[in-house]
């Protein structure tokens, strides 16, 4: 239920871009945040769902700080029927450690 970051970034290598969904908050995603993912804090997820549906039969990555809130998204959008939902393990902060020392840490 879960890829690496470098795992991840191997993927986008070899031109397998998955969608990608940030649950953190606002203030977060404007500090930093991954290309082309789209915002849904944690908290508005059950009123967004719909929002979501075209990626229900997709893969796609949920990623958060530090991987603890995406991966509460993620056994959510499991149990709302998103099955390929996958959490990106340790969040952003292991991406700008692991894969992109150039991004902001906080």
């Amino acid at each position: 239920m879960q890829i690496t970051p470098t795992d991840l970034a191997k993927q986008i290598r070899q031109g397998l871009v998955p969608r990608l969904l940030d649950v953190r908050e606002v203030g977060e995603n404007d500090f930093v945040r991954l290309p082309d993912s789209l915002l849904i804090p944690l908290g508005e997820l059950p009123d967004r769902l719909e929002a979501l549906e075209p990626w229900k039969s997709e893969e796609f990555i949920v990623y958060c700080h530090h991987g603890i809130r995406s991966a509460r998204a993620v056994g959510f959008l499991r149990s709302a029927g998103f099955s390929r939902a996958l959490n990106l393990a340790g969040g952003i902060d292991r991406w700008s450690i692991d894969v992109d020392p150039a991004l902001p840490r906080y």
